[in-house]
């Protein structure tokens, strides 16, 4: 509902900025707040009982979703269609949490590739942004029902050392939920608004923000003078939280103390959670599942998860190395994120940085900050003024594979920057500009973002075209990449779209299928990608029959061919989950028979060589 003020002294009507709110989209719960009469408000629920919304996605026996705490009440009777921590997963691939794949409840796709990792549920597939839109859709409704106006426009936090791929991830689950995300603004510049440190025109203080949330961790060095928030490093691990902290008591009790076979591990790391919690107030902790008792004391603990501790101070050394600073610089140390309340996090913080706390248990701190920093954005605020930065080093690949960094990491940010290139061949008429993020000197160990070709430069000895590379990275730290070469003129610019994010093309279609429910056309494309993979892939399982036949039993060359037959007839149909179903059931089949196949080629190698050596 739009609403409109009268300007009584010109006669007219003018209609009122519309609201801007802040979102909090964490691992484990999740908030809404907004500004009301200059205040930042959190949003409690119906009951007007609590502001959270726990961060859990459950899938019903018709697929219609739930969001929160009845969804959460699902975790252990319906474990495999009820999504937790799918912030964890924002922005990888496969690749980055195979590792840990076993401690999801739920089945994460292993589809040999660099796109974005995929959920199933029952028979479909869900990428992280389309499962992060179900929460932000829970969070826009609670808000326009608190206050009986539709919201369209968004600020959401994320945490500071959240690399291109996982900020354009959060972007792209906001516009699936509707939202005209404004601006992503980092979780240590958001603590420090809610905290009201510089509020007030003679504050001047260097702050140290430790947060360490349910599936993230950052430290954030901050100088804050004159309303001026400048960020002056970052560091930090967005694969290290308290949910590690869970891992470590069940893993410790399934070694240590189970006797028996527990039939849920949704059960046992409930239980951890718990655990956890409770040995914050007490010496020890024992509660019995399935008839068996699980107990652990609090120094039992401690030392479980002091080397998660310890990462975490290594990366405050090196923010302080960053910023330049020394520890007893720090004036102010504030402490967010719920695992902060673990009495060994305290006290490694405090021994570490020992300036004087802000720390409060409440949850609510980031939502109210980027209630504020929605305020600012509105322009209700023009006294203060954030200057963020990048945590990570952007560049790209030059010759040899190496990573020619362009913008440093820790560089503020909105920022331009270019640097001149030439080529390398005579006559050269394309160059292929490969972005990449990360710290390392090699482009394979770092993050590709995406590439594109400069085309049709003028043909000239190799060394004297001048080709100009601009970074441009806005205010959200998302890039945009130029290059011109400046003999000709001849120029390309890209937005980068980093390979784990989803483009605008299926964004498009995807906000269709929600808003219009126009299901048709993306239902069409979907089928045909389906069809293509399926289509490769029943082509590799004929020709790996034929080339392996020797090693393989009759009875497994039967199987694989009576799955690629199944999968033949799925792509002839028009049942796109059938097709991804039977494509997953022959790679299940055949990766053991795969891995077979390699191994004995490596061993016929290996005998070629001592043979060869024999013979000297």
């Amino acid at each position: 509902m739009a609403k409109f003020a009268i300007n009584l002294k010109e006669g007219n009507i003018e209609k009122e900025s519309e609201l801007i709110v802040g979102i909090d989209l964490g691992t484990t719960n999740s908030l809404v707040a907004y500004m009301k009469e200059g205040q930042a408000v959190a949003v409690k629920d119906q009951a007007g009982k609590s502001t959270l919304v726990p961060s859990i996605v459950h899938f019903t026996a018709d697929q219609s979703v739930i969001v929160g705490d009845e969804a959460r009440e699902k975790l252990v009777t319906d474990p495999a269609n009820t999504i937790y921590s799918v912030k964890r997963l924002m922005g990888k691939s496969y690749k980055d949490i195979k590792q840990v794949e076993q401690y999801f409840g739920y089945q994460i796709i292993d589809e040999d590739t660099d796109s974005l990792v995929k959920i199933r549920v029952k028979d479909k597939f869900f990428t992280p942004i389309e499962l992060s839109a179900e929460i932000l859709k829970t969070l826009k409704r609670r808000i326009e029902t608190e206050l009986g106006e539709t919201i369209s426009k968004a600020v959401i936090t994320v945490p500071a050392y959240f690399n291109d791929a996982q900020r354009q991830a959060t972007r792209d689950a906001g516009k699936l939920a509707g939202l005209d995300v404004l601006r992503i603004v980092n979780e240590p510049t958001a603590a420090s608004l809610a905290y009201g440190i510089g509020l007030h025109a003679d504050d001047n203080e260097v702050v140290a923000v430790y947060d360490l949330g349910g599936g993230t961790f950052d430290i954030s060095i901050l100088q804050i003078h004159n309303g001026i928030f400048e960020v002056l490093s970052t560091h930090g691990d967005t694969f290290l939280g308290g949910d590690d902290f869970d891992r470590a008591i069940v893993d410790f009790w399934l070694q240590e103390q189970a006797t028996g076979q527990i039939s849920s591990s949704q059960s046992l790391r409930l239980l951890a959670e718990q655990a956890k919690k409770h040995l914050s107030q007490h010496e020890s902790y024992e509660n019995r599942l399935e008839g068996i008792t699980f107990a652990i004391t609090r120094a039992q603990f401690e030392a479980l998860v002091q080397p998660l501790v310890d990462r975490t101070l290594a990366s405050c050394r090196r923010a302080l190395a960053d910023a330049k600073l020394k520890q007893e610089q720090i004036d102010k140390v504030i402490l967010v994120g719920g695992a902060t309340r673990v009495p060994l996090v305290k006290k490694a913080v405090s021994e570490f940085l020992a300036a004087r706390f802000s720390t409060s248990s409440t949850p609510t701190k980031l939502a109210l900050g980027a209630a504020i920093q929605a305020d600012i954005l509105a322009g209700n605020q023009k006294d203060l003024l954030l200057l963020d930065i990048t945590p990570l080093s952007l560049g790209i690949e030059t010759m040899g594979g190496l990573m020619d960094v362009i913008i440093p990491r820790n560089t503020k940010v909105p920022a331009k920057v270019g640097r001149r290139y030439t080529t390398s061949i005579d006559g050269q008429r394309n160059l292929k500009v490969a972005v990449y993020q990360g710290e390392r000197d090699l482009v394979e160990h770092n993050r590709k973002l995406g590439e594109f070709i400069l085309k049709g430069i003028p043909p000239m000895p190799a060394g004297l075209p001048k080709i100009e590379i601009h970074f441009i990275i806005n205010a959200d730290g998302i890039l945009q990449v130029k290059a011109q070469e400046l003999r000709s003129n001849v120029e390309q610019s890209i937005d980068v779209q980093p390979q784990y994010g989803i483009s605008e093309e299926e964004m498009g279609r995807m906000l269709l299928e929600s808003i219009q429910h126009a299901q048709e056309d993306m239902a069409r494309r979907a089928l045909l990608e389906a069809r293509n993979e399926a289509n490769n892939i029943i082509l590799s399982a004929d020709k790996f029959v034929q080339q392996h036949a020797a090693i393989l039993s009759p009875e497994e060359i039967e199987i694989t061919q009576k799955l690629n037959l199944a999968l033949r007839d799925a792509v002839a149909g028009t049942d796109k989950d059938l097709i991804n179903k039977t494509m997953e059931d022959l790679n299940a089949y055949t990766s053991p028979l795969a891995h077979r196949a390699m191994d004995t080629a490596i061993s016929d190698a290996i005998k070629g060589i001592s043979l060869q050596g024999m013979d000297k």
